[in-house]
């Protein structure tokens, strides 16, 4: 066979196609670029390293170094003697998305629609924070739920339910609170909502409702949450957030009768409310504030252990937690503690609302949550998000070396801010015309602070991060 060119009939690989020197990312990108177009569509199995080395003609490790990549990736996983095979594709934006210039996605003031225009503009790498890495949904995980769920479900399981949720999911909400973050709720206590954003909703309809028209909240802090607390007619009067988390004298200075807070790992900054102010902020409470607790990232710690929730010592607090970053926002579930002289009250405000969340999507995740899949799922994210983490904090220390990093410890997203005095959301719209999508600092400051951008990491491989990060110091060069 002297002279017979190497090549493989699978995907038609050509190896003269591959640079010098570089045959491993040649063909990681050529297997994304398969897996992007639908040529490798999900359950697909890739050929043996060994088998596709003898066809490309080259060493078994380039083989075995392209496949790491993409199970890096998140788009194939390893299994055993079943091989190699494909179980997700890249995340991309629909085809019809509208096209706006990139100026026009930060111009004006943020609001409502902010984050539905940004999601549509169409960009090479996304690091909008707050979503998880899509590809690595745990979908053979959440088939077998699903098949278990439904080889048991009854003809009246498919009718009308509990707009409080199913018991099955509001007994596994209650067991993994008692696992994961040391509160202990009976399952009668839990509320099931569509996500925090829900939570958020119909507390400020029920606070409003019984007198309170101001709900304060961190600055910086989310400009999501501030909106929906906004479109229920609540007032958010903004409270510094410091190395220390909230300051509670502050927050006693606004007046308000209620907060909203991010204690276990504080949006966007990353701080951790400390010892002395969690002790400050539950004398507040008892002395008649109302706390509401979105417990953001909690599950997301990399360099310290966990943070005990505020609800498991004030058992007052309206606490509020999802799946969103942990499994997908697409799933839009969510759970809701509220004390027992408000729980009428948001029962109601849910029945209102929509009657309740829709039922089979909640026992499926109870399945996952009371079988241990949902811990297998998150001891795999983070090591992966602790790996995105490292390359991102590496890539801004050699690209934006006057940028400083916050909030490395934990969560999916590092927040940096600047020296100089640039205009942030203009940065940000240069980022975007350079094909990478971020969030400027300024859209979750209600007063005027230091710029910065808000990068997330967790839905990005780490070539994707270098990349991206290169890209965001050369428009913030193109700015001076």
């Amino acid at each position: 066979m002297t002279g017979v060119k190497p090549g493989s009939d699978f995907l038609q690989l050509d190896v003269d196609a591959a640079p010098a020197g570089g045959m491993a990312d040649w063909l990681a990108a050529e297997l994304r670029r398969a897996i992007a177009d639908g040529r490798l569509t999900v359950g697909t199995r890739l050929p043996a390293s060994r088998v596709l080395a003898a066809d490309l003609g080259v060493s078994r490790g380039v083989v075995t170094d392209a496949y790491q990549r993409i199970v890096d990736d998140g788009h194939v996983r390893g299994r055993g003697r079943a091989g190699t095979v494909v179980v997700g594709v890249p995340a991309s934006p629909p085809a019809s998305a509208p096209v706006r210039p990139a100026a026009d996605v930060f111009a004006g003031p943020p609001g409502v629609e902010s984050f539905d225009v940004l999601r549509e503009a169409p960009a090479r790498i996304d690091l909008s924070p707050g979503v998880p890495d899509l590809t690595a949904f745990p979908r053979a995980a959440w088939l077998r739920a699903e098949r278990t769920v439904l080889t048991t479900l009854a003809p009246a399981d498919f009718g009308y339910g509990d707009p409080r949720g199913t018991p099955a999911l509001r007994a596994a909400v209650a067991g993994w609170l008692a696992r994961n973050r040391g509160i202990g709720v009976d399952p009668g206590e839990v509320v099931v909502v569509a996500g925090v954003a829900q939570a958020l909703v119909l507390l400020a309809q029920v606070l409003r409702a019984g007198g309170i028209t101001a709900i304060a909240v961190e600055e910086p802090g989310s400009l999501g949450a501030r909106d929906h607390l906004r479109n229920w007619y609540q007032h958010t009067p903004a409270v510094p957030v410091d190395a220390r988390g909230l300051d509670v004298d502050a927050l006693r200075a606004t007046g308000a009768q209620a907060v909203m807070v991010t204690p276990a790992h504080q949006f966007p900054t990353g701080v951790v409310l400390d010892g002395p102010r969690r002790r400050e902020l539950i004398r507040w409470a008892e002395d008649g504030g109302v706390v509401i607790e979105d417990d953001y990232d909690a599950e997301h710690r990399y360099d310290r252990p966990p943070v005990p929730a505020l609800r498991a010592v004030l058992p007052d607090v309206c606490y509020c937690g999802s799946v969103s970053k942990t499994l997908a926002p697409a799933l839009r579930i969510g759970w809701l503690l509220v004390p027992a002289r408000y729980r009428e009250a948001v029962v109601a405000a849910k029945r209102n609302a929509d009657l309740g969340n829709a039922a089979l999507p909640q026992l499926v995740l109870a399945e996952l949550m009371t079988s241990g899949a949902l811990e297998r799922h998150l001891r795999l994210i983070r090591r992966r998000h602790i790996r995105r983490r490292d390359a991102m904090t590496a890539a801004i220390a050699a690209h934006l070396p006057g940028a400083r990093i916050h909030g490395a410890a934990a969560g999916l997203h590092l927040m940096v801010t600047l020296e100089s005095d640039v205009d942030d959301t203009a940065w940000a719209a240069a980022c975007l015309a350079r094909g990478v999508k971020v969030q400027p600092l300024s859209w979750h400051s209600q007063r005027r602070a230091a710029p910065g951008l808000v990068l997330g990491y967790a839905a990005s491989t780490p070539d994707d991060i270098e990349t991206a990060v290169v890209e965001v110091a050369a428009a913030l060069t193109g700015l001076s």
